[in-house]
C-alpha cells in the first residue's frame, strides 16, 4: 500500500458518516442509480461504495434474482455499509475490502458498474476504464460521477501556483475534467454511447471553513507537487492562497463551486 493510498483510507475511515452530512452525497448517489436502467436479476459492480449508498439501494433495484458487490479499501465504511444493510435483510448483497485498482473479476460477470464520487481518487483511470471494459458484459453500463475543471477552488490554486513558481498545478482530476475528456477516454477504452450530464451546483463557505484549506495533504492521486515544496515556499503558497480566498469573500461566504458530471457509457 503506497503512501498516497494509505492517506485516502485514512481519510476516509474517519468519515464513515458522511452520507449524514448534508444531502448531496444521497442525491449524487440516487442520481446516478437512476442514470442507467438497472433491471431485476441483473448484477452491479459499485466501485469504492463507501458506506453502501449506492450499492444498497442498487441490491433493492434487482431484486433477490439479482446480485451486487461493493468494493471499497476503507474498513470504517464498509462496516457502516454493513451496519445499514443488517436491517434491511438484505441477502443479495457483498461488501468487499479491496484497493478498486487492484481488485479484479472474471470477464462479463456485471451488467452496470458504478462508481459515485470517487473516480477522481483512481490514479491510473485509463487503466481502470479498460478492467471495467473487461467486467461488463456486452451490451452493460458504466456510470460514474466527477468533478468539472471549475470544481473546488481548483482553478484558483492553479493561478496561485503558477503565479509563485512558474509552473502549472495539474487538476486532481486531469483526465476527466471536462465532458470531451470524459468522452475521449471512454472511446479509447472501446465504450460507446457515451452521455454526459453537467449539474451545475455549489456552495458558500465561511472563511474558517476546513475545506478551503490547501496543504501538502490534499489529495493528489497521480503525484502531490506540494510535496516538492520547501517549508518556506509552503508558507508562501498558503499565505497567498489565504489572501486570494479572503478577496473572494462575500457576505454569503466564499463561493465553491462544486458543478458534477454525470457519465454513462455502453460495451
Amino acid at each position: 500500500m503506497n503512501q498516497y493510498k494509505q492517506q485516502v483510507i485514512d481519510f476516509f475511515n474517519q468519515r464513515i458518516a458522511y452520507d449524514q452530512e448534508g444531502s448531496r452525497h444521497p442525491q449524487e448517489a440516487a442520481q446516478l442509480l437512476s442514470f442507467v436502467p438497472l433491471q431485476k436479476h441483473q448484477r452491479a459492480l459499485d466501485i469504492a461504495t463507501g458506506t453502501g449508498l449506492v450499492a444498497i439501494s442498487a441490491a433493492q433495484k434487482v431484486g433477490v434474482q439479482g446480485y451486487v458487490v461493493g468494493v471499497d479499501f476503507s474498513p470504517g465504511m464498509l462496516a457502516q455499509a454493513k451496519r445499514k444493510v443488517e436491517p434491511l435483510g438484505l441477502t443479495n448483497i457483498e461488501f468487499v475490502e479491496a484497493d478498486a485498482e487492484a481488485v479484479d473479476f472474471m470477464p462479463e460477470s456485471f451488467d452496470v458498474i458504478f462508481c459515485c464520487s470517487a473516480i477522481t481518487y483512481l490514479p491510473d483511470i485509463p487503466k481502470t476504464l479498460e478492467k471495467w471494459y473487461r467486467f461488463l458484459r456486452p451490451g452493460g453500463f458504466v456510470a460514474f460521477t466527477c468533478p468539472a475543471d471549475t470544481a473546488y477552488l481548483a482553478p484558483l490554486q492553479g493561478k496561485v501556483y503558477t503565479e509563485l513558481f512558474n509552473l502549472s498545478l495539474p487538476h486532481i482530476n486531469e483526465p476527466l475534467n471536462t465532458p470531451e475528456k470524459c468522452r475521449n477516454l471512454l472511446l479509447q477504452s472501446g465504450f460507446r454511447e457515451i452521455e454526459v450530464v453537467i449539474e451545475p451546483s455549489g456552495c458558500y463557505l465561511s472563511l474558517d471553513d476546513g475545506r478551503l484549506s490547501w496543504s501538502e495533504s490534499s489529495f493528489y492521486p497521480r503525484g502531490n507537487p506540494l510535496s516538492l515544496l520547501s517549508a518556506q515556499q509552503l508558507e508562501q503558497l498558503q499565505r497567498k492562497y489565504r489572501a486570494e480566498i479572503e478577496q473572494l469573500a462575500t457576505d454569503a461566504g466564499v463561493w465553491q463551486d462544486m458543478t458534477t458530471f454525470f457519465v454513462k457509457a455502453r460495451k
